[in-house]
């Protein structure tokens, strides 16, 4: 009576719920990077993985996609294995649609179906970005190019006319001059827009890189009486790559230069800010609309495309910025007002992991002219 007794009392193993799956096909689905649902003949969920539910694809024991479930109903008829593509709509307002790679086969003998979708939404971005980004060099490259055929005929024509010569000769060295930045940016984007971290970062010093991007923009700026102006904490140091950090910073100047009206001025400080240094380039230009700051570090992209071209740009040197950013583990911020002129703001990791000014005996800070 007793064995009995402690026989009921010991606690029941559940017995395994046969939902008819063939042997080890739930533990196949279970480590499948795709989102994943096996329906029964009635159309029913029998499996779905995490990722089905969160996508909105099941619901429940009901599958929500009409198209699936029509591909399902194809292939449990016919038992041919079917992809396709689909998208559905966002589940909140707003939301964008969702991009699925879909394929949909039989399994097993009893008219269940096995539905596999995988998200390709960040895929399609990438290669829109992608033709968009190849149309869009291959426009600015024919811009230049065009330009320097039709002088180059019309220079040979006018042989007989120094002056127009001299004047044609200057606008092509004026075009040639700006293919080759086109072609430089595109270099340094190749390289950096990866996403990948600097290989081998060394110590830089903020001062030096200042000035030396000071100096590369000083004919630029003369040209229109600008003064640039270094200000700001004194014997910074940053991790990063010494030119990189050069190039982005020339970008910002010649940004505030060709955007800053005549008899103006461009600070560029630097200040200590907890494990981090932010360098800012102010300038009193026409500034930014609001609702274009969202959109000026993508490539190509132009507040006004025919001022930029005007100014000899190449719509690629925010993105650059941007990019030389990430790849030092920073970011880049913007703040305008139109009318008002902008302050990018460029926060880089410090050298040490606290940005501790250093006597700094390399460059002195004072105003370039």
């Amino acid at each position: 009576m007793l064995a009995i007794r402690r026989q009921a009392d010991k606690p029941r193993t559940p017995e395994p719920v046969d939902d008819g799956l063939p042997p080890g096909v739930a533990s196949v689905l279970a480590v499948l990077p795709s989102s994943a649902v096996v329906l029964d003949r009635e159309d029913r969920v029998l499996r779905a993985s995490s990722a089905a539910r969160a996508f909105g694809l099941v619901r429940g024991e009901s599958l929500m996609a009409a198209e699936l479930l029509a591909l399902a109903r194809k292939v449990r008829r016919d038992g041919e294995i079917r992809e396709s593509e689909i998208e559905t709509a966002g589940r909140k307002f707003g939301q964008e649609s969702t991009s699925f790679a879909v394929r949909v086969a039989p399994l097993g003998t009893h008219g269940q179906v096995l539905v596999l979708a995988e998200d390709q939404t960040e895929r399609q971005r990438v290669e829109a970005v992608r033709r968009d980004f190849v149309a869009n060099v291959s426009h600015e490259l024919k811009t230049p190019v065009g330009a320097l055929s039709l002088l180059a005929e019309t220079v040979e024509d006018a042989a007989d006319d120094p002056e127009a010569v001299r004047r044609f000769a200057g606008r092509m060295q004026h075009e040639a001059a700006r293919l080759t930045y086109l072609v430089q940016d595109l270099i340094t984007l190749s390289r950096i827009q990866g996403g990948e971290p600097i290989p081998a970062p060394e110590q830089v010093s903020v001062d030096e890189a200042v000035h030396e991007a000071i100096d590369r923009c000083n004919t630029k700026a003369s040209a229109k009486d600008i003064a640039l102006v270094a200000g700001g904490t004194e014997g910074l140091k940053v991790w990063g790559d010494d030119e990189l950090l050069v190039t982005a910073l020339r970008n910002l100047i010649d940004n505030a230069v060709a955007y800053s009206p005549e008899h103006t001025r461009v600070v560029i400080s630097a200040r200590p800010a907890g494990d981090t240094v932010e360098v800012s380039v102010s300038d009193q230009g026409i500034g930014i609309p609001e609702s274009a700051q969202e959109r000026i570090f993508e490539r190509f992209f132009r507040v006004d495309a025919a001022r930029s071209r005007a100014t000899g740009g190449t719509g690629l040197g925010l993105a650059i910025v941007k990019h030389v950013a990430v790849a030092h583990g920073g970011e880049v911020t913007v703040w305008s007002k139109e009318g008002s002129g902008s302050t990018f703001t460029l926060r880089l990791p410090a050298f040490g992991g606290q940005a501790v000014p250093v006597p700094s005996t390399t460059i002195p800070q004072e105003a370039a002219q």
